[in-house]
């Protein structure tokens, strides 16, 4: 390819998405992966797909976005594994109900149809291995979830068939600016010349943004994950709890995939063609405890695989979705805060309207860097879910 009219920065869904929008086009667009496609938080993610527990500010995103997953197998000519098969939030105590209560009143006033089930007769009747000692929890209906690693490679081949190159074990050094303009990145192997500049590098952003002061305030925590052996089909919805420390869903092949919540890392990440953390024997054990307790067949299960991933934080768990108004042709897609998976199909049309230039479809102001200056948001009523 000649040199590119837009370089993407990270193969991850958003990456991939966005490249898939742009190439469709007509656009000559590269990615520049240091590792593969999915290699960091959306391979490691549970792959929700959910508009409830959306802050209000996301909430419109993720609702564009589910409208958009009921088509994308089709439009994009590969099964990404996506179910509409609800999404439940457990509430363990009373004090969680209350939690559970609050949330679904106020996304019901926002327009989503989100039920408030109010004992474990009613939540068992939609997924029967919940244990009974779960005192109530919220049900969306039109939430689901997705296979992460076949969603990011069904938009990488369908991107690639538009004519996008993918720079695979190719890591971007720095984005080359001259006069207040992007002009090129700069990799381990190569200078690419290009006008406008993604990043979408999730925790590794801040490599490319902070010699350009342009830095996004962001935490690295770590979630465990845990994926058994294939069991037979016992639960349709996605999992949560009102306190975010664990997440689960069913597999399509019958393997239970169970998550922490956002836990402090160790600060270990083993470098390579695909990076790996290892979580800690702590973390594990917790995992197994707390996803028990609501679900009580995985004391029973065999254990596949363990691993975990990190996650790219903001302070008020929204991401930066921006063309950076100090350097002509930045674009910024970071701080997803383990749920940017499922709003991908919506924030990769958002990337592609901001390379281009043109007005974005949605609106962006509750995503600008510039709220951290300003004081920043007063943060989300419950806490950010992990789970897409």
């Amino acid at each position: 390819m000649a040199n590119p009219d837009i370089v993407i920065v990270g193969g991850g869904i958003n990456g991939c998405a966005a490249a898939y929008h742009l190439a469709r086009e007509g656009h000559r667009v590269a990615v520049v992966e240091r590792y593969q496609p999915a290699a960091m938080a959306s391979g490691w993610t549970l792959a929700g797909v959910r508009q409830s527990g959306r802050d209000p500010a996301e909430l419109p995103l993720a609702r564009a976005a589910v409208e958009l997953w009921a088509s994308l197998d089709a439009e994009l000519g590969a099964d990404t594994g996506y179910r509409r098969e609800g999404n439940l939030r457990l509430a363990r105590t009373d004090s969680e109900a209350e939690i559970i209560h609050r949330l679904v009143e106020d996304q019901r006033q926002a327009g989503l149809d989100l039920r408030y089930l109010a004992g474990p007769d009613d939540i068992r009747a939609i997924a029967p291995a919940i244990a009974p000692t779960v005192v109530a929890a919220s049900f969306c209906p039109t939430d689901g979830h997705a296979d992460p690693l076949a969603t990011v490679e069904a938009y990488r081949a369908a991107a690639e068939r538009h004519g996008a190159e993918f720079r695979l074990g190719e890591g971007a050094r720095s984005i080359e600016v001259k006069g207040d303009r992007v002009t090129g990145v700069v990799t381990d192997r190569v200078r690419i010349g290009c006008a406008v500049c993604v990043v979408a590098g999730g925790v590794h952003s801040n490599d490319l943004l902070t010699p350009l002061a342009l830095t996004v305030p962001l935490r690295v925590p770590m979630v465990t994950v845990l994926q058994t052996d294939r069991l037979p089909a016992m639960l349709k919805p996605v999992l949560g709890v009102a306190t975010a420390d664990l997440a689960g869903r069913q597999q399509i092949d019958g393997r239970l995939r169970v998550t922490s919540g956002a836990e402090l890392w160790h600060g270990a990440l083993e470098d390579g063609p695909v990076p790996v953390v290892n979580p800690t024997v702590e973390s594990v054990a917790g995992v197994i405890e707390r996803v028990s307790a609501v679900l009580p067949v995985l004391r029973e299960a065999r254990i596949a695989r363990i691993w975990a991933g990190l996650l790219d934080v903001t302070p008020d768990a929204l991401p930066v979705i921006e063309r950076a108004p100090e350097i002509d042709g930045l674009v910024i897609a970071t701080g997803f805060s383990g749920h940017g998976f499922g709003i991908a199909p919506i924030t990769a049309l958002l990337l592609r309207d901001l390379a281009l230039g043109a007005p974005p479809r949605m609106p962006l102001e509750a995503f600008r860097r510039a709220r951290f200056a300003e004081g920043g948001s007063a943060g989300l009523t419950v806490p950010a879910a992990l789970h897409g």
